[in-house]
């Protein structure tokens, strides 16, 4: 039975979250709504409002006076930097693991019944896509024991919520994040065998209906709903997408500020915050992959876009699913998802495939055009084996050409100062970089890109003790910059990336 979608801490504490976020009590918006009340959030709000108006009433103080604030993941660890990276990372994973959630009264945590990786920082719960990546280290580490314990959780999260939130939060309950529970599920099955597709084939199945809701009404009148899309000749594909036509509590001041922007251009506030949030979903929050003015956020238009990231990734998980039906001897189902990524797989070709630039583009479904965007994001047909040799071998040159740098890949070729374009790079990026051109035999590429990120990740981590959430991969002299927060240390897929990537060059080292 699904579980009614609690509520957020903006719909809890409505004025007083408004003053709190705009009045900068906390330089961080993140940081109040993982606040915790003292009391019934009704009666801390009845007190703000017999209390707010007096003379000399201070914010700060009633702020810190009825609410517990947290604290980062493993703020207090000390590094040893005589160590190597590895053994730093697996020092380190204790630290970032929480156990099984205890229930907390008005807390916006969704508790989880199994222990769980958090990626570090100003991040203290489970993150949705981050996860996979992590569970690449945990493999490395032996840590089979926290894998299966994680997918419990999201196994879990989807028999909770009808879908996997993009983290446990409530003000999460919006929205979801890459789908990549198909590839955890494998992780697992190749390391316990193929009776994890059984044992996760009803939430594989739900997860595929979340992301297929709405399908079965589109037409030519109504080509777009929730996370689907129809393309001009008929057939589906997906995007991302949140409707909540409200800012996000965790970044509301920023999102406020943005939408005094956006409305000069004319953009309604709803628009604004539902392309906001489908950017959120899709991780790369935020890129000027998603904008039509590569250096103006406010021109951000997520939910007309089909990412192809986006439908690789579903494309994994209809022939995950195929395969999991057929172990379970439900031939019919497992030929109807057989089916089902085959067609994605044609769709795929020909709605992302650009000859011209030799590269995979996401499609703007409103201008039923191909977005000019070249981004890291063009190289998940390689990842999932869905690229011709020829196209891949077109792929392989643009990224040595253009994307390949002193510290790994780039995200993007654009410098708009967001996150998740130049000069950064991400360790998830790097990782379906790396072994998409090994899949198609470009071993020296790949090698090469995967060693310069190594000897970034060790200076960086020689140098100050951490493994960072992202990296200045064109001038490592320079800090990572861009985004609505600091950069984060701690940071679980960077950890699980390193682990995978070194584990992969240890085994091409000559013996001693």
């Amino acid at each position: 039975m699904m579980q009614v979608l609690a509520l957020s801490p903006d719909q809890l504490l409505g004025r007083l979250f408004v003053d709190v976020q705009l009045g900068r009590v906390f330089s961080d918006s993140k940081t109040f709504v993982d606040c915790t009340p003292k009391l019934d959030p009704a009666e801390i709000v009845a007190r703000y409002e017999a209390q707010k108006d007096a003379p000399g009433f201070d914010l700060h103080a009633f702020v810190f006076e009825h609410f517990n604030t947290p604290k980062p993941v493993a703020a207090d660890f000390i590094s040893d930097t005589s160590l190597t990276t590895t053994e730093h990372i697996n020092r380190l994973w204790d630290r970032l693991t929480r156990p099984a959630d205890t229930p907390v009264p008005h807390s916006s945590r969704v508790p989880l019944p199994h222990p769980y990786v958090v990626p570090g920082g100003r991040f203290r719960e489970i993150f949705y896509w981050d996860s996979y990546f992590t569970m690449l280290g945990l493999r490395e580490a032996g840590r089979t024991d926290l894998i299966r314990s994680m997918v419990d959780n999201f196994a879990y999260l989807i028999d909770q919520f009808g879908f996997i939130p993009n983290g446990n939060r409530t003000y999460f309950l919006s929205r979801s994040q890459p789908p990549y529970f198909a590839l955890m599920v494998g992780l697992l099955a190749d390391m316990e065998g193929t009776d994890a597709l059984l044992r996760y084939l009803p939430q594989l199945q739900k997860e595929y209906d979340f992301w297929t809701k709405g399908e079965d009404d589109l037409s030519d009148a109504h080509p777009r709903a929730r996370r689907v899309v129809q393309l001009p000749d008929g057939l589906p594909l997906n995007r991302y997408w949140d409707n909540t036509p409200t800012p996000r509590p965790e970044a509301y001041r920023q999102e406020i500020e943005l939408n005094e922007q956006a409305e000069q251009t004319g953009v309604a506030s709803t628009v604004l915050y539902n392309h906001i949030r489908a950017a959120c979903e899709s991780g790369w929050d935020f890129s000027s992959r998603w904008c039509t003015d590569a250096h103006t956020l406010a021109t951000i238009h997520t939910a007309d876009l089909i990412p192809v990231d986006l439908n690789c990734l579903l494309y994994s998980l209809e022939a995950i699913l195929s395969e999991a039906y057929a172990h379970n001897g439900d031939h019919a189902h497992a030929a109807l998802f057989e089916q089902l990524a085959a067609d994605r797989h044609a769709l795929i070709e020909r709605t992302f495939w650009n000859a011209e630039t030799g590269f995979f583009h996401d499609y703007d479904a409103v201008q039923a055009t191909q977005t000019p965007a070249l981004t890291l994001a063009g190289v998940f047909p390689l990842f999932f084996n869905l690229a011709t040799p020829e196209q891949a071998a077109h792929v392989h040159d643009r990224l040595k050409e253009d994307f390949l740098q002193t510290g790994g890949w780039v995200t993007t070729l654009n410098h708009s100062g967001q996150q998740w374009d130049w000069p950064n790079g991400w360790a998830p990026l790097q990782w379906i970089v790396y072994k998409g051109l090994m899949n198609y035999g470009f071993t020296e590429t790949a090698q090469l890109g995967r060693n310069r990120w190594l000897a970034l990740n060790d200076k960086v981590f020689k140098a100050t003790g951490k493994m960072m959430e992202k990296y200045n991969v064109v001038d490592a002299a320079l800090t990572t910059g861009g985004g609505e927060y600091p950069n984060q240390d701690g940071f679980g897929w960077t950890n699980g990336v390193y682990l995978a990537m070194d584990a992969e060059r240890r085994t091409e080292l000559p013996e001693s």
